[in-house]
């Protein structure tokens, strides 16, 4: 696999990765930009090298979820291998820090049951890490108070403040969630002092989080939240809510002015613009000395939008990459969400699936072009079709398999006792994770039975999944839509979706470091005043999303002490 051989530690060498970014992409736009809904109806397969397809068509399942990684074969044409090696070697590498490297004094606490409690297993491998990153970011800036922006349900803001003793606000747009942070809290404080009460150690006062409901839409609005005192007794409540500017204003209002705080703004995935509006605040407001923030969503990103010379978008953020021009579009900012760990953990099976689910919905695109071309003019959303066709099918498959268990099996396989059976019809889409569990005798019996009936099989399956997608869009099924007919017409060409979709999503992980080269040239472009960094911290077999953007205020009386 590729390694990257470029460095972001200057703003020179920053600008240099990202121009050799836009120079490789430029010939691949076609690639980028596609809407592979078309894949069938523009032939898209056509705008690629046609050695690359046809020798990737031959290719086991496996390998192809590995190319986003920057796996080729020794027998692969020379271009290809190029390509995909030379496309990683630009991709920013995500393996996780040596964090006490990078971070000297950073101290980890494990979280505790309690705190722990309602986080998933990601979740709390991000909360764990995140929090005492930002804890030792506040220490070395000397902030007295951290601002957790799109907050959701509290997890971080509340380990910051019952295990790390810090002041936090937590904002968030839901104001269920702010009621879900705060009832948190109460379980958790409750617990902490009848620990307290059990050790005869005394009880102290908490740092339980304040939460604001707000939607941040703004860098002025969130300047105003979080020049908020958090220590001020005149606010007895600890939930606020600010439904708009006005409403801000009377909260600004109501806060001890004169009592500055020195803030961090921390967000853990804080989505699309948020993001850019916490990097835009922490240079604009001057009690904000620090700021740690992971982004996610770039599909929400807004582009194009200029306000008295200057750029009020989420991409691009530089002055640099401004002066290109260089914009990326919605079909590559989607693509930017595309993780190479993600592809690389589905086994075969799952790939399989997620191939022919790709081409299900490019032949429904199809059905919706020749029948309804008035909806297609509207870019239609269907909803997320796969996850219900794989539920429909796991299902059955379980329904079917308890039923045999019941049953006498009349075969002339032997099968072991308590094999788990699945029937033919349930052979692709989601059933196919039942076979992955056949002893594997049976299973090469299983599939060679299946394969005659295969394509009838996927037609039911292409049938069902285009049922569902005429019912969202409010459509009746109509006998007179040849379904049958556009299946035949697509079908020939449905193996060639996987490899045109592995290399669009190779793409993926070169468009977010474009994206996170730009915020973080951003930053490096205010000069000598403050010091700025990738890094990331999470494992990204945990949490793909995992660079965080942190950057500090050089304070002359902080580097002189």
């Amino acid at each position: 696999m590729g390694e990257c051989r470029y460095s972001c530690k200057s703003a020179v060498e920053t600008l240099a990765w990202i121009n050799d970014i836009i120079h490789f992409l430029a010939p691949y736009s076609s690639l980028i930009n596609a809407h592979v809904v078309n894949f069938f109806k523009d032939r898209l397969w056509e705008n690629v090298d046609a050695e690359w397809i046809e020798c990737l068509r031959r290719e086991p399942v496996q390998n192809l979820l590995l190319i986003p990684s920057g796996a080729v074969q020794d027998e692969w044409p020379t271009s290809l291998k190029e390509f995909i090696l030379k496309l990683r070697s630009m991709v920013f590498c995500q393996d996780q820090a040596d964090m006490n490297m990078a971070l000297p004094g950073l101290q980890m606490t494990s979280l505790n049951g309690v705190i722990a409690q309602g986080m998933n297993v990601k979740k709390k491998h991000e909360v764990e890490i995140l929090s005492a990153v930002i804890s030792t970011v506040a220490s070395s800036v000397r902030a007295d108070a951290i601002a957790d922006v799109g907050a959701g349900q509290g997890y971080l803001a509340q380990v910051l403040g019952f295990q790390y003793q810090y002041p936090v606000i937590a904002i968030d747009a839901c104001s269920h969630h702010g009621r879900v942070t705060d009832a948190r809290a109460e379980r958790i404080k409750k617990y902490y002092t009848s620990q307290m009460i059990k050790s005869g150690s005394g009880i102290r006062s908490f740092n339980v989080p304040r939460t604001i409901t707000c939607n941040v839409l703004s860098i002025d609005s969130l300047k105003t939240l979080v020049e908020i005192s958090l220590t001020g007794d005149d606010l007895e409540q600890s939930r606020l809510k600010a439904e708009n500017q006005e409403d801000l204003g009377k909260l600004h209002w109501h806060s001890y002015a004169n009592k500055k705080s020195s803030i961090v703004l921390a967000g853990l995935h804080a989505c699309g613009d948020l993001s850019v509006t916490m990097l835009k605040t922490f240079l604009e407001c001057k009690d904000v000395k620090a700021v740690v923030s992971l982004g996610c969503c770039y599909n929400l990103l807004s582009e194009e939008r200029i306000e008295d010379g200057e750029s009020q978008c989420g991409f691009p953020m530089s002055h640099a990459v401004r002066s290109t021009s260089f914009s990326l579009g919605k079909s590559a900012r989607d693509l930017a969400c595309q993780s190479a760990e993600r592809w690389r953990s589905l086994d075969m099976h799952a790939g399989i699936h997620n191939f022919e689910l790709h081409a299900f919905r490019a032949a429904f695109q199809m059905v919706l072009s020749k029948y309804y071309p008035d909806i297609v003019m509207t870019t239609p959303s269907i909803g997320r079709k796969g996850k219900a066709l794989r539920r429909r099918h796991q299902r059955r498959s379980a329904e079917s398999q308890l039923h045999l268990k019941g049953s006498t099996c009349h075969t002339t396989q032997k099968f072991p006792p308590n094999a788990p059976l699945v029937s033919e019809t349930d052979w692709t889409l989601g059933s196919i994770s039942a076979i992955q569990n056949l002893p594997s005798e049976i299973r090469c019996t299983e599939r060679a039975e299946c394969e005659g009936i295969k394509s009838d099989s996927k037609f039911l399956h292409f049938e069902s999944f285009c049922q569902s997608g005429l019912s969202h869009l409010g459509i009746k099924h109509s006998h007179d839509i040849n379904l049958e007919g556009i299946w035949k017409e697509a079908e020939p060409f449905a193996d060639l979706v996987g490899p045109y979709w592995s290399l669009r999503a190779a793409l993926g992980p070169l468009l977010e470091t474009l994206i996170l080269l730009d915020r973080l040239l951003f930053l490096q472009e205010q000069g000598s005043a403050l010091e700025a960094c990738l890094l990331p911290i999470f494992d990204p077999n945990i949490s793909p999303r995992n660079v965080a953007v942190i950057a500090k205020k050089i304070d002359k009386d902080l580097r002189s002490s």
